[in-house]
């Protein structure tokens, strides 16, 4: 999982996890990073792991708070929640 690297001395459910994986992986993806053992990518996960920590669970959730952390908001997942419909990899797809 993305964000196992990152773990170190952190204890979470396995479901939590995921969950922050998730989060972190859709993170890189709005802010076009790639997700590796970069700093960039280690920033993303540390803001993820803080607000797991705060108890902050939901992925949707974890991915728009960590963006609004670096002063972006995710048009699409406003777009996504509304319609509700994903394309194949579970991504927002744009309503007709």
């Amino acid at each position: 999982m993305p964000i196992t690297p990152f773990l170190v001395n952190q204890a979470f459910e396995p479901e939590t996890i995921e969950n922050m994986s998730a989060a972190v992986v859709a993170a890189c993806d709005a802010l076009h990073l790639k997700v590796g053992d970069d700093p960039a990518t280690r920033f993303v996960a540390e803001k993820v792991i803080e607000l797991a920590q705060r108890g902050v669970r939901d992925p949707d959730t974890l991915r728009e708070m960590a963006l609004k952390e670096f002063g972006l908001s995710d048009e699409s997942a406003s777009v996504s929640e509304k319609s509700g419909a994903t394309d194949a990899t579970g991504y927002a797809t744009p309503r007709s």
